[in-house]
């Protein structure tokens, strides 16, 4: 896959829970990992997910993103090597960081403590995924004062589209407050089920909505997806063969060249 010029900072927001944000956050890091690019996950959930889905230890003790939040700790301490997947690395989240929307309320400057975080990382990465909560509070914040790129996954149900003008106003707001670069930039379908009609009607609203920002893969329902990280794997490794893994891959497929195609990213 082609690698982008610079590095490339997506959030993954959706304050409504259970849309895919964490299988998609790990699914594309490990897809673009395992083509060449050098990826770093940033578990901002305090469920931990993502850091369970690349098998990240992240019990109680563990550095981890809390330490960088509250603690300044460099994330270079705390970034743990992914097993068996080269290039990618995960900073996992325990459940300390449950405390850190209430403690960073008096922190100074506690909007963008993640991205001068990153800034200071002393490595390269070509991609930079932060898993964010499903809420709006200040860790989502800091995902979004921290990143380039906001990356929306939308369920293929009934409700898919209430509750997004909230998150799209809270990113106009930190784009006009806190960080002008930002931009949603893609909007991924997960769990499209091709014998609803609903699904079908989801979709077509989704993209006379958004337009091209939304990917032309699809995610669909797929058990292999939801067994994946009760092994403490990516359906990529899972099972490679699946409908749920070759779906991801092309997502990151369409990631990887939209960005090489950006004036600003050529085709590294």
């Amino acid at each position: 896959m082609p690698r982008p010029e610079r590095t490339r900072i997506m959030c993954v927001a959706n304050q409504k829970g259970g849309v895919g944000k964490t299988t998609t956050a790990v699914n594309l890091a490990v897809a673009l990992a395992l083509h060449g690019n050098r990826v770093l996950v940033i578990d901002l959930d305090p469920q931990g997910n993502a850091s369970t889905g690349l098998d990240v230890p992240h019990h109680t003790g563990i550095p981890d993103v809390y330490d960088c939040l509250i603690n300044s700790v460099p994330l270079a301490e705390v970034a743990q090597t992914v097993e068996g997947i080269p290039n990618l690395w995960c900073v996992p989240a325990t459940i300390d960081l449950a405390g850190a929307e209430i403690e960073l309320v008096s922190v100074v400057a506690r909007e963008s403590r993640l991205a001068r975080a990153i800034a200071a990382y002393p490595g390269t990465f070509d991609y930079v995924f932060i898993d964010c909560p499903p809420s709006l509070g200040l860790l989502t914040v800091n995902a979004l004062v921290a990143a380039q790129e906001v990356l929306i996954p939308i369920q293929c149900e009934y409700y898919a589209l209430e509750g997004l003008n909230q998150l799209i106003n809270n990113i106009n707001l930190v784009r006009q407050h806190l960080n002008p670069a930002l931009e949603v930039s893609t909007i991924l379908l997960t769990m499209y089920d091709r014998r609803t009609r609903l699904a079908d009607a989801v979709e077509q609203d989704v993209r006379n909505h958004f337009g091209d920002k939304v990917l032309q893969a699809v995610i669909p329902r797929n058990v292999r997806v939801s067994e994946a990280p009760s092994y403490g794997q990516s359906v990529m490794t899972y099972d490679p063969g699946s409908r749920g893994a070759t779906s991801y891959f092309e997502a990151a497929q369409e990631i990887a060249e939209r960005g090489a195609k950006e004036p600003v990213s050529r085709h590294a």
